[in-house]
């Protein structure tokens, strides 16, 4: 007889499950290297991109909080400000109306390009490390996320080659416009999104398509009939990314869906068969994706136009930000072939936004002409140059003068939301278009034989090299008062409260919103840097009114002339502290003319005290 216990019914189903489960473990392991091997050219582009965007922007990286993107350190200011309060969302706070800057008023976070995805996806680092951390990550991403992007629609729904797939998606992340927006426009850099929206149409055209497309159209080819449940996940797909892309950026969302339009109309002019077999379908794909995108957007987009503190109009005169005719063909200075002489040709630094440089456009045009009669090239063409005549704006200036000659802006500005995008921002759209062409033609000519498989993508690089960029300039910038940092602002304003910094903080000065950045956002501080309806009958401006006592403060400061103080400015005052809901007022020893800011105060509001390194003033 066997000695051995007897084994329990239930044992060997246990124990394989048990060695089932390891040995599936040890397979997802087992499958982890070759995955990796199988996508190391991806992930060798991915790393490329990252330490390539990590190097344009190594200056903010030693001290973000102390460094500043030295182009424009106005918009970073305002940008960490956005970053504090869309953080907020991870305390609970998801009001579209803001009370912690434009006291008592407040900010219509719609209204302002406030980056709310970008802020809330970063709000852990913001909270934990601070928003010019997440500022600084962002402005890196940014770069490289739209780069990585454009490779993979390249290499996967254009198919193309890595080689060119990855030139093309160099030259959409980090052409001229992407790095010179980087320049504190993160709601302009942010184009990650972008490829996907246009893969999503693609794949929406594809599914709504009953029959193959031309042969040389394989991008477009289906073999089967209508897939009307790949119809409406992409539909559902497109919606959800577009919501996402409004709460990021508004203006990039616009200038796609013109880019888009205009290249499926080129398309459909150049493919009727194609037209009448998909446009059913893919008109009610796009129904689809516009009446979910709307259930989403609905609210948010009512309270941008209509809501409190809301505005209608567009800030800026197009005629103002005209794109310089001569500036297309000219170098960025912020590229390794630009020079200072060219910045002339446009508003500032973070708009040479068409600065492709003449061997670019040369190589661009020598690529359309290559490839062929291919309807994609047209509906490029098209489009580029559509969008590349609109960046003129209403009236074309060349080298600084302007002309007399109108430009085609004008037949479309005035219109609704066309005046919310600055005319040479639509030049923005003819990157990914050159980008397109040149992966067409560098992809032809690696599947070919001969010379033209070497000549070519050394020609595209050649042309490529005067653009490549260069680190984007950074200075150091004052530190945030301890009295902020070290939490001691409690002892005088309670959280959620009000905070006047001396001097307040206006657009073109912006530095005291720093203050409650510091403090991710706990409490607010009248005025500041913001859009809101204080324009002549409620328009836009930048902005708000100052009250007496807020310009009395302006002019010590700007001035160092300490005046003379009655009842009159003390009562004013003490309304104007009311006004603004304030608890505490307070003076950095850094503040310009400080002296006299202080003993202007003290008449004001009677003796300070020392807190930290600040001196207060409780109202």
């Amino acid at each position: 007889m066997s000695s051995a216990a007897p084994t329990a019914p239930d044992a060997a189903p246990e124990q394989a499950l048990r060695l089932a489960g390891r040995i599936d473990r040890r397979s997802r392991v087992a499958r982890l290297p070759a995955a990796v091997k199988r996508h190391r050219a991806d992930l060798l582009v991915a790393l490329v991109c990252v330490v390539l965007a990590g190097w344009l922007t190594h200056g903010l990286w030693p001290d973000p909080a102390g460094r500043t993107l030295a182009l424009n350190p106005e918009d970073q200011t305002l940008y960490e400000w956005f970053l504090a309060v869309d953080a907020r969302a991870l305390l609970g706070d998801f009001h579209l109306l803001t009370d912690r800057l434009n006291a008592p008023d407040g900010v219509n976070l719609m209204a302002n390009t406030t980056v709310i995805a970008l802020g809330v996806a970063v709000a852990p680092v913001t909270l934990l490390l601070g928003a010019p951390v997440s500022f600084a990550l962002l402005a890196a991403a940014n770069l490289a996320g739209t780069a990585l992007a454009w490779y993979l629609l390249f290499h996967r729904t254009l198919r193309a080659r890595r080689l060119a797939a990855a030139l093309g998606g160099g030259l959409c992340g980090f052409g001229p416009g992407m790095v010179s927006q980087t320049n504190s426009h993160l709601h302009m850099t942010a184009q990650w999104l972008v490829p996907v929206i246009v893969w999503l149409v693609v794949r929406l055209l594809r599914a709504a398509d009953p029959g193959p497309a031309a042969p040389d159209e394989s991008v477009l080819a289906r073999p089967e009939g209508p897939d009307r449940r790949r119809m409406f996940t992409s539909a559902a797909g497109l919606a959800g990314v577009v919501s996402a892309q409004v709460l990021i950026g508004e203006e990039v969302l616009f200038l796609t869906a013109l880019t888009l339009l205009l290249m499926a109309i080129a398309y459909a002019v150049t493919d009727r068969e194609l037209t009448r077999r998909a446009l059913p379908g893919f008109a009610g794909g796009l129904a689809i994706a516009a009446g979910l995108a709307l259930l989403v957007l609905a609210y948010p987009l009512w309270f941008q136009f209509a809501g409190p503190q809301g505005v209608a109009d567009g800030l800026f005169r197009p005629a103002n930000f005209s794109a310089d005719l001569r500036s297309w063909w000219a170098v960025s200075p912020l590229s390794v072939a630009g020079g200072v002489e060219s910045a002339r040709l446009t508003t500032g630094p973070a708009e040479y936004n068409t600065f492709l440089g003449w061997p670019l456009l040369l190589a661009a045009v020598a690529c359309a002409v290559w490839v062929g009669r291919r309807r994609l090239v047209f509906a490029c063409v098209v489009a580029g140059l559509v969008m590349g005549t609109l960046s003129l704006g209403p009236e074309v200036v060349l080298d600084g003068t302007r002309t007399a000659i109108p430009g085609p802006y004008a037949l479309i500005g005035g219109l609704p939301v066309v005046d919310g995008a600055l005319p040479m921002r639509f030049a923005l759209a003819v990157l990914p278009i050159v980008a397109t062409l040149l992966v067409l033609a560098v992809d032809r000519a690696l599947r070919g034989t001969g010379r033209t498989r070497r000549l070519v993508p050394l020609a595209v690089g050649a042309a490529l090299l005067p653009i490549f960029p260069t680190p984007l300039p950074t200075v150091a910038r004052a530190a945030v008062p301890e009295f902020v940092t070290g939490g001691h602002w409690r002892q005088c304003v309670p959280p959620g409260g009000v905070l006047v910094p001396v001097p307040l903080p206006t657009p073109r000065e912006p530095g005291p919103m720093r203050w409650p950045t510091a403090a991710n956002a706990a409490f607010g501080l009248p005025e500041g840097f913001f859009i809101g309806p204080y324009g002549r009958g409620g328009t836009a401006a930048m902005g708000t009114f100052k009250q007496p006592t807020s310009a009395l403060l302006a002019d010590v400061a700007r001035r160092g002339d300490q005046p003379a103080i009655g009842d009159e400015q003390r009562r004013q005052a003490a309304r104007d502290a009311d006004f603004w809901g304030a608890s505490c007022v307070a003076l950095a020893d850094d503040a310009p003319h400080a002296e006299s800011l202080r003993g202007t105060l003290e008449q004001l509001y009677g003796p300070a005290t020392r807190v930290a390194d600040v001196w207060i003033w409780r109202v």
